[in-house]
This record gives C-alpha cells, structure tokens and sequence, in this order.
C-alpha cells in the first residue's frame, strides 16, 4: 500500500483518524490497512412516502397533483425501538456500511424550490442512528425511470411531469409507461397480475425516453422548451442537484455526520440515455442496455405516434429462460388521448399552481419532438430518424468534416456529474464520489480536480436471468461480455452448470471492476448486487403445492450464494446488497412493483405462541387484496385481506409496533421493538431472513497488505483467505494491537450448539470439538491461541441476554489469532524493506460441520 497521505488530497487539510482513504485501487484507514466494505441498501422501501406503495391507485393522482406527502419515517420508525431491532440486525450479518437510497420528490415534493427541511432533518436523526451502529453510510440520489419521474413514487417531484408538458393520467392509455397502480387498464387495473421486471421495459418508452434527454441534453435536441427563460434541461438539473445540495448542507450543519458516517455520495442511479444516440426511430436499438422486450413493444417512432393518440399495431414479446421471444402483435388504440398537457392548463403561458412561465416556442398540446420536426403529427412520417444520432453541431458541418455522432456517457452524462459533483463538494469537502455512469456503461476519463483523490467507481449487477424469470437455471449466460462484444453470437456466450455459472458471474464482475482505473487507481464498490426471493411463484410462501415448500429458500441461497461469491475470490469486491425493506410482505414484496428483493420480511418470522403470525396463506388476488385494503382504509392502518402481510395506510406515520395483528393471528403480534421476542442471537439473526447464509458471510474487513483470494464454501461452513504483504504495507506507527488483521465471522454459519439452541436439528448435527476434516496446506497450523474459541459480541447489537458464542477450529500458515466476539484479530510478520513479499493464508471451519436447523428442508449430515 503507497504511504497513506496525511494531508486531504481534496482539501490540503490534515486529515483525522477516521479518515477512510480511496488509493492504489482499495478503500484504506488511518493505519494503512486495506478496508472492504459489505452492505446493504437501506432501504428499498424509501422510493415512496411511508402508506404509498406503488400498487395503490385510490387517491394516487389528488395526492400528487396536490404536492404529495412527506417520506418522514423512511426508511424506519425512529420512535417505537424498531430502528434499533433492524440496525442491530444488519449489524449481526456483518454488514459495515449502508447505501441510503433518497428520492429527489423526498426533498422538493411540495413544488419547484420549495424543500421538505422536517424531512431533512428526520433523515439527519436515521443517519446518526446509524452512526450509533458503526456504520459508514454513503448517500444514494435514487431514481427508478425516471430521473425526472414517469410519476411519483420513482424518484422526481410530480411537478417535473407538468414542467416538461406532460400529462400523466394518459400515460397508461398511450403506453408510454407502464404504471403499476394502473396496469393492465386505468379503468380496470389488477396490479398484482403484473409480470416480473415489467416495470424496467419503461426505459425504452416515451415518456422516460423523453424526460431522460430533456433532463441531459434538452438544450442540444429540444432548443424550443424554455421554461422561465432557461431550457428545460437547466431548469431541471440546477433543482435537482441544488435539492441534494440543501440536504448535504444539512447534513454538513448538523456537526457530527460528515466523514465519520457519511463518507461519500453516489451520482444518479441507473441513469439511462433516454434517446440520445439512437441510431434510427424506426427500430428499437441493440447498443443501449435498456430495451428489455416483454409485453406490448413498440418502437420509437409508434412511441411518438402512440403519445399523440394514434393507434398502432405493435409487437409484443415474452421472456422466458432462452430470453425474450416475439409471440405475434398487439394493436394499442389511446383513443385520441395523449401525454402532452392541454393549453388550458397553463393561462397565459403561467402555470397556475407552480407560476412558471413558458417560453413562447413550447406550444403546449403538441409532441415536443414534432415541434422540432423530428416528425408529422397529422401523416405520422418522421422525417429524420436518425435526429437523436449526431451532435446538433453536426447540421453544419461541411461535406468534408466527418460528422460527430453522440458519445452520451461524455457528451452529456459527465458534464452532469460534473456539475453535480461541484456542488456536493461544496457542502461536503472530503467526500468520496461514488461514480456512477449507466448500467453496465464504462466510465468516462473525468477531470482529476472534480476527483481530487477521493472516488470510488460505482456499478450495479446483477444476474439477468434469473432475476427477471423469477428461477434459478442450470444454464446461464455472459452478460456483461454480450453487452461488450466480447462474443460473435449468444451462443458463445451460454454458460452451463453451476460451476460454469458461478466463474461466469465472477469474471463479469472482474470486468467491471478493471473498469476503475479509467478513474484512476480507486476503488471500486458494487451498489447494487440481489435476488428476488419470490421465485418459483413463491414456492418458498408456501404458494403452491400445498404449502409443502414453505420456508424453503434454498434456491435463492443458491442464486445469492453464486452471486455474491463473485465478489470474492481474486476480486475482492466491496458491495451493498438490494435491499433491506423493513415493511416487504410476501403478497406486494418490496412494495414497488412487485420486486421482492429484501433480505427479510415480517411474513417469514417464525411462528410464536402457537399463532399463524405474519403467514400468509397464498392468495395473490387483487381484488382481494385491494377490496381488504378499501374495505379497511383508515387514518391508521391498512390490512391486506387475509394474507397475513400489512402496509401502512396512507396517509399515517405507522411503524411495525402500531400495526394490527392479521385476521389469522388469534390476537398475537410480535414484539419487534425489542429483543424480548428472540432466545439468541441466533435466532434473533435468522428469524424473518431469507436465505441468510447467502449474504452473512465471513470476510476480512480489514487487512494489512491486500486480500488476494478470499473463499467461502457454505455447505462445509469453511473459509479461506489468502493475503499478499509486501514491506510498504506496514502498519503507519500504532500501537501493536492494531497491526493485525480483522475478519468478521457470522454467527449464522460458526455458532455454537448453545447459540444455535433448539432451532438445531440435533438428530443430524452435533457440535465435534475435534478438528474439522479439512481440505488444508500442510503448512498451516493451528495457533497457540486456540484456547480463546469463544468470545463475545460487542456494541450495541445485541443485547446480553443475546449474547452467545462460536464454535470455530482456525489454521493459519504465520503469526497468531484471537477471537473476540465475531471477530477475529490475526497477526503476521510484514516483510522488512527490500525483502520480498509474502503470502499468509488462514482458514476458518466451523466444529462439527455446517449448522443444520429443524427448519431446513431435506435430509442429510453437516
């Protein structure tokens, strides 16, 4: 590791002792010790104000139209001791930093500079709570299509609809989105039959196609919309970057948040292109990493026509495991209505709520894209297909100058983050930038003073397949090297068997890693990483054959396990899983569009007190579901019909302690705003996880010299590490407790039988205090130090009464260990200058073998 600069390469000020360092490719602390970074988003569920989830219609458009309502209490409720349950929680699986998702509409839902400060200021209380947990935190500004939202709920203020012309409520008639309150029909909508992933098939529609090049490249493609005298472009971007600016000022005011949890601050998520650099309207593009095809697909041009009322034939696709396959076409017939808002909306040209004044080019009522002849609105023909393909500038160009076609990712993206980069700066000096370009996208070259020695590339992955078909295959294939032209055709790209898989996985995330350093020599961090835990039409719900596979989540451990052993092995990856939903019930998931990615949920809490507490019983109707919650709507609460699953009633301020128990619970709820309710610390872990020996994974937080190999085998409970050293990674002058190594391993998979408790099936497992039958180097011993096996947990989670041990047999190849609580200190000789370096290893097996619970379905031995 280079010397560790004393001085902020950000700001020329000393820097302090919690100081976390982004150089030579690694996160690094004070000491000069590598750091990685394993977490979660917190929370999925704070894409909508607490009551609002995204299937429910009933007051859905008089709300937004009428300025919406405050997200106070995203992601939890700070008040009832529930915040303190599910931080401790996350605490115990290991993780040690937490994405923050916040939405643009959290901040300026109210209207255009007009910020929500008490929201602000509650977000401020969530992150010192956090702080309380040693958690580093970095902000997310988060978006779901579309930046400038297709509708509240997905990340911009409804006001931005109405500033960009549009109309809403006829989006769902003209196809332009899909909205999942309204699907399939605004008149008579069932959202919960709406297909896996449907929602991501928005990127390649009108409406957000639209507002994504409004937002980055309205003054080059739209020059006509002026909105109070600046483009639209302008208008959108200063709000929303100086919105994120006032919560960093906040944030920054607040004294005691910014380096010390608050480390650094995501750029947009999962930006996309909109239709900036297609090729041709007439045909969907095969470059941009956004055209999922599933359900009814139209083309840009029959978008345009569709968004005018006019009715177009168009194909219509499915997806399944060989990926999407045409099943003939659909006609869409809008009837005459369009997106773009009436005339009589705006008198005078001056929007009578918000008091913009449009320029008076932007005629209202009319296609933007036909005001600036990209079509004809009364033949359809467009005129030039290929408008969103080249630079403006390109019209002038002479026959002899080579025409500049669009680069979106440096054309129009990074002047964005640029400017937004800028002004986080500003309120937060030493942040780190977490740079965040499309889905998939390289990042561009960015200026080393916008940087200045402190970023982090950011990219999101995950596994296509079996997130969209909702099923863990025995084939899968290349991704990431399809989307670089890695192969000629698709069928090189096929990977079959889980061992194929699992190094497939790992290779694409080693090509975006060797994406960093086009940034220079940072860090990398995987933002997004998941599964849906609803597969198999939620087999593991219970929902199907009887319930005979209820609880039984060893697909998703399957999928989650190859997944996140991706990030190991010689990649060594920091990452923060999707997600963590303090509210995800089985019948709505995350309560956003049926995505169901949470590592818990209330629904899978163990029965107590011989109850059928939070089970569901498997109707996934919508009219049930929605005639339970119109039937039950109060300023309280709202319960989903009989499925066990709750979610608050708008428009209250609810946490899970205030909720009524379901119809089936013989008058019990659970006590979950406190530790009363579990026996251990491995129950209280386990209890409403899904597949949590996927994602609590041993793991080194912090290593002197580098981490090379890191491996975990959940079926033996082994763990293996292998750390490269060289005499530059001295630790800085500290005292000797601190030259060590720090390794986190979960109580999930090292427990001992006491911790384990009566969950442990003690007909096929029982602890062996003898030496695990292990796979070792000769040359590993074990250390003198054996004798301290058990410690105990420390902090504040969890509680003494949780308090329990491990049972582990350690080997390493030099130095010595000791374990302390879940985690454990290890020492080794760091080479002298001019020596060689050097490679120690260490493994880490459980006694007696992997846990096995009475819950785990099957037979066999540890």
């Amino acid at each position: 590791m280079p010397k560790i600069p004393s001085i902020s390469p950000a700001t020329g000020q000393p820097t302090s002792p919690h100081f976390v360092h982004t150089v030579d490719g690694n996160f690094v602390d004070s000491h000069g010790r590598t750091l990685l970074f394993r977490g979660v988003n917190l929370s999925g569920s704070s894409k909508a104000p607490l009551g609002e989830p995204s299937y429910l219609l009933d007051g859905f458009w008089e709300s937004a139209e009428a300025g919406g309502n405050s997200f106070i209490s995203r992601p939890f409720n700070l008040d009832d001791g529930s915040a303190d349950v599910h931080l401790s929680r996350l605490q115990g699986w290991g993780f040690n930093i937490l994405r923050y998702p916040v939405t643009w509409e959290a901040l300026e839902h109210q209207g255009p500079g007009i910020y929500d400060f008490d929201f602000m200021d509650y977000t401020i209380r969530v992150l010192r709570k956090c702080k309380e947990y040693g958690f580093k935190v970095y902000m997310d500004p988060h978006q779901d299509i579309v930046m400038v939202s297709i509708l509240r709920r997905l990340g911009a203020p409804y006001w931005t609809l109405a500033a960009c012309g549009m109309n809403p409520r006829n989006f769902t008639a003209t196809q332009s989105t899909i909205l999942h309150h309204e699907y399939p029909l605004a008149h008579e909508p069932d959202p919960a039959s709406i297909p896996a992933m449907t929602w991501s098939t928005n990127y390649g529609r009108l409406a957000p196609q639209t507002l994504f090049t409004l937002f980055f490249a309205g003054r080059d493609f739209a020059p006509k919309c002026v909105i109070d005298g600046c483009n639209i472009q302008d208008y959108l971007q200063s709000h929303y970057i100086e919105a994120f600016g006032q919560l960093a000022d906040r944030i920054r005011d607040a004294g005691d948040l910014l380096d010390t949890c608050v480390i650094g601050w995501d750029s947009l998520n999962e930006s996309s292109e909109g239709l900036v650099g297609y090729l041709n309207l007439h045909v969907l593009p095969t470059k941009q990493g956004s055209t999922l095809k599933k359900g009814p697909t139209p083309t840009p041009t029959q978008s345009l026509r569709l968004g005018m009322g006019q009715a177009q034939t168009v194909e219509n696709w499915t997806f399944n495991a060989f990926g999407p396959r045409r099943v003939g076409s659909v006609t869409i017939d809008p009837k005459g209505l369009t997106i773009w808002a009436d005339p009589s909306s705006e008198p005078d040209g001056v929007h009578p709520r918000y008091g913009w004044r449009r320029g008076p080019e932007w005629q209202l009522g009319v296609d933007i894209w036909a005001l600036h002849d990209v079509w004809d609105i009364e033949t359809g023909y467009v005129m030039r297909p290929d408008y969103f393909r080249y630079l403006p500038a390109a019209e002038f160009s002479t026959p002899e100058e080579e025409i500049a076609e669009v680069e979106f990712v440096a054309d129009y993206w990074a002047p964005h983050w640029q400017a937004w980069a800028r002004r986080i700066r500003k309120a937060h000096p030493e942040a780190i930038h977490f740079v965040a370009p499309p889905v998939f996208a390289q990042p561009p070259p960015l200026p080393v003073e916008d940087l200045a020695g402190r970023c982090a590339y950011s990219a999101h992955y995950y596994d296509g397949l079996t997130l969209v078909t909702r099923h863990w295959n025995w084939f899968n294939a290349d991704a990431v090297g399809l989307l670089r032209g890695k192969y000629r055709s698709k069928f090189q790209a096929l990977k079959i068997g889980e061992g194929a898989i699992r190094r497939s996985l790992q290779a694409q995330l080693k090509t975006l890693k060797d994406d960093a350093p086009i940034l220079g020599a940072y860090p990398s961090m995987i933002g997004e990483v998941g599964i849906p835990f609803d597969m198999d039409e939620r087999r593991a719900y219970g929902w199907t054959d009887g319930g005979r596979h209820k609880g039984d989540f060893s697909s998703q451990q399957r999928a989650l396990d190859a997944s996140l052993n991706a990030m190991d092995g010689p990649n060594s990856l920091n990452y923060t899983i999707w997600t963590y939903c303090p509210d995800n019930v089985h019948s709505w998931g995350d309560l956003w569009n049926m995505e169901d990615l949470s590592l818990w949920s209330v629904d899978d809490l163990r029965l107590r007190h011989k109850s059928t507490l939070y089970q569901g019983n498997g109707d996934n109707s919508s009219a049930l579901l929605l005639g339970a919650h119109r039937a039950t709507q109060s300023r309280s609460t709202v319960r989903l019909g009989a499925t066990g699953g709750f979610t608050p009633g708008y428009p209250s301020q609810l946490s899970l302690a205030t909720m009524p128990p379901p119809a089936n619970d013989e008058g019990h709820k659970p006590d979950i705003t406190s530790f009363s309710r579990w026996d251990s610390t491995f129950d209280f872990l386990t209890d409403g996880a899904r597949a949590v020996k996927a994602f609590s994974r041993p793991y080194p937080i912090a290593t002197v010299g580098i981490p090379v190999d890191i491996r975990f085998d959940i079926a033996k409970a082994e763990f293996r590490l292998v750390v490269r050293v060289r005499a530059e990674d001295a630790p800085l002058a500290v005292p000797s407790r601190r030259q060590h190594a720090l390794i986190f391993l979960p109580i999930v998979h090292f427990a001992a039988d006491r911790t384990v408790g009566s969950l442990l099936d003690q007909s096929r497992c029982k602890e062996d205090l003898s030496t695990p039958d292990l796979d070792i180097d000769d040359r590993l011993v074990r250390s003198r130090s054996s004798e301290t096996l058990r410690g105990t947990p420390r902090g504040p989670y969890p509680p003494r009464p949780l308090r329990n041990g491990l049972a582990v047999a350690v080997f390493v190849s030099a130095g010595r260990w000791e374990l302390d609580g879940t985690t454990l200190r290890w020492w080794y000789p760091v080479p002298g200058v001019g020596e060689p370096e050097r490679e120690y290893t260490i493994v880490v097996a459980r006694r007696g073998g992997r846990i096995v619970t009475k819950e785990e379905p099957g037979t066999g031995s540890c």
